[in-house]
């Protein structure tokens, strides 16, 4: 069992209050880490450390900024198995999927490293004379990074990256049940040439640590992807300050099965949607809402593929479906099956907790007989639970769809053109994919959702940089004379 530190001021130190916590592997309970768990005040140091660093890596030229992000994404790509092993050691996803965590961390590394050669504002003409107007974009300050657990290296990279190359220093917490990825990210970075103090890394409790993240005032931009409670929290605790603030929350994802749908596509689509990284996505399909001519046979062949998937540890390649992350997530899964039971629903696969094995195990669970307003159908469970929900038509479907808080994420599984761009229309969410599952976004497009899954920020693609800097715009007169916009005619 190895001990980590916090990493501050380019140094790795000790928490200040000498506090620790463990890492456990999920499959197997078995202690894998022991880690510093920082105090208010290391943050501050973090902080200050962050502010001493940033009047010079701000003033780096962004295309040398870039070079230190390419040279990070060769690093990550010569790890690449490495990494994945031990992401799926720690947070307990099958390697073939942890594989592709890492991948995206380095496609975002790449991705942001060429921002460093663009990072556009725009010109347009003036409405005077002699006159220039243009935007450019400038870096916000040091900024706040807090991180879930299901993605321990990509959701990291997502937001670290876009920041660094805009110029930006970086005060990080990764999440306390999967922090050693990030702490290697850290250690790659480093290896790649970062510059000492750009990037602080503390660890510890989500409402501690992250609590002083969000509080101190040297923090002028805070991004965080996790729970609805927690972003509230911090949407409203940063108002204080005025801070800037990029939230992406959950989601309670629909995929949508016409009658005319490929069902074979669809109930493959489904089986990834719903239960791949047992369920713990953000985008995961959690109801499916199936037309009533085909949801008979829809839901007896998806039992009948359902029970072929192979549960255990993430480490065996034939394996389909690891742990849950913790005891806790565990308990929440387990009752939120009992809630469907209780509410009606009929659990027609699955469901119970597998004792034989020492993790957090538990069979996927299929409900059938649910109707929208189950809690089952509106609550996020953030495990390997779904729903089948019936339509009589494409309208009904919609506004099935549509009857939850959340909208991040959607899906379709249609051969009527028609009914796809409509789809796209008129679902409630930030992502709608056409014949393919609500996961499975791709890092040069923004990701982000509508109603209670954000503030309206989008990550990654397009938009990745404007999440960390701010539009600056300016005016060059070189008329040689006073010159009133509004008010001058000629």
């Amino acid at each position: 069992m190895q001990e980590y530190k916090l990493f501050i001021d380019g140094e790795w130190i000790e928490s200040s209050n000498g506090e620790t916590f463990d890492d456990f592997n999920p499959a197997t309970l078995e202690l894998i880490a022991r880690l510093h768990k920082a105090s208010e005040d290391d943050v501050r140091r973090a902080a200050d450390s962050a502010e001493d660093a940033f009047d010079a890596w701000s003033s780096t030229p962004a295309p040398r900024r870039a070079k230190i992000l390419f040279r990070a994404a060769r690093i990550l790509e010569e790890r690449k198995e490495e990494l994945a092993r031990l992401m799926t050691t720690e947070m307990g996803k099958v390697l073939k999927e942890a594989r592709g965590d890492v991948q995206e961390a380095i496609d975002i590394t790449y991705y942001a490293a060429g921002e460093g050669r663009r990072l556009l504002g725009e010109t347009t003409p003036s409405e005077l004379p002699d006159k220039f107007c243009l935007t450019v974009r400038r870096p916000i300050g040091v900024v706040g990074l807090i991180t879930p657990w299901n993605f321990p290296i990509a959701i990291p990279a997502w937001k670290i990256m876009p920041a660094l190359i805009s110029g930006n220093t970086l005060v990080f917490k990764p999440a306390s049940d999967t922090p050693l990825l990030s702490i290697e990210l850290v250690k790659i970075l480093t290896d790649a040439g970062l510059p000492r103090s750009v990037l602080n890394l503390v660890t510890g409790e989500g409402s501690a640590v992250g609590g002083a993240i969000v509080k101190n005032r040297k923090i002028r931009a805070v991004s965080f992807t996790g729970s609805l409670e927690t972003g509230k929290w911090i949407l409203g605790e940063a108002a204080r300050d005025m801070k800037r603030v990029s939230l992406e929350l959950g989601g309670k994802n629909p995929i949508i099965v016409m009658d005319d749908a490929d069902m074979d596509l669809a109930i493959d689509g489904v089986l990834w949607g719903a239960f791949g990284t047992t369920g713990q996505r953000c985008t995961a399909a959690s109801r499916v809402i199936v037309h009533e001519k085909i949801l008979p046979l829809f839901q007896k062949r998806l039992i009948e593929k359902t029970e072929l998937l192979n549960i255990g540890n993430g480490l065996d390649e034939n394996v389909d479906i690891g742990p849950v992350i913790n005891n806790t997530q565990l308990q929440k899964i387990a009752r939120y099956i009992e809630i469907g039971k209780e509410e009606g629903a009929k659990l027609v696969q699955g469901g119970k907790i597998i004792k034989p094995l020492p993790g957090y195990f538990i069979e996927p669970a299929l409900f059938s007989d649910v109707t929208p307003d189950m809690r089952i159908a509106q609550e996020e469970i953030f495990g390997p639970v779904t729903s089948l929900i019936s339509a009589c038509d494409f309208d009904e479907a919609i506004k099935i769809a549509n009857s939850v808080e959340y909208g991040l994420s959607s899906s379709i599984y249609t051969k009527n053109i028609t009914n796809a761009f409509r789809a796209i229309e008129k679902i409630e969410a930030g992502i709608t994919y056409i014949n393919a599952p609500t996961i499975g976004s791709e890092i040069h497009l923004p990701f982000g959702g509508v109603k209670s899954t954000g503030n309206g920020t989008r990550e990654a693609g397009t938009t990745a940089v404007e999440e960390f800097t701010e539009l600056k715009t300016a005016y060059f007169d070189y008329s040689g004379k006073l010159q009133k916009a509004q008010i001058d005619t000629g």
